[in-house]
């Protein structure tokens, strides 16, 4: 399963903070942009916003 920016949008994240915590963890923001990033990847993070997004796209998005 994967998260897009979409999925960011819809959870209320805002694209400024959420490409900082990308860079952060030294993920590439342009290829997320284009092809989403696996939902295992941010869980793992165990951050709390990252945790939101999880949880919308686990719980709350459209299959």
């Amino acid at each position: 399963m994967k998260i897009y920016i979409s999925d960011l949008r819809k959870a209320k994240m805002c694209a400024r903070g959420s490409r900082a915590f990308f860079l952060a963890q030294g993920w590439d923001w342009q290829d997320f942009l284009k092809n989403g990033i696996d939902l295992k990847t941010v869980e793992k993070t165990n951050d709390a916003m990252a945790q939101q997004v999880v949880e919308y796209v686990k719980n709350g998005r459209k299959q």
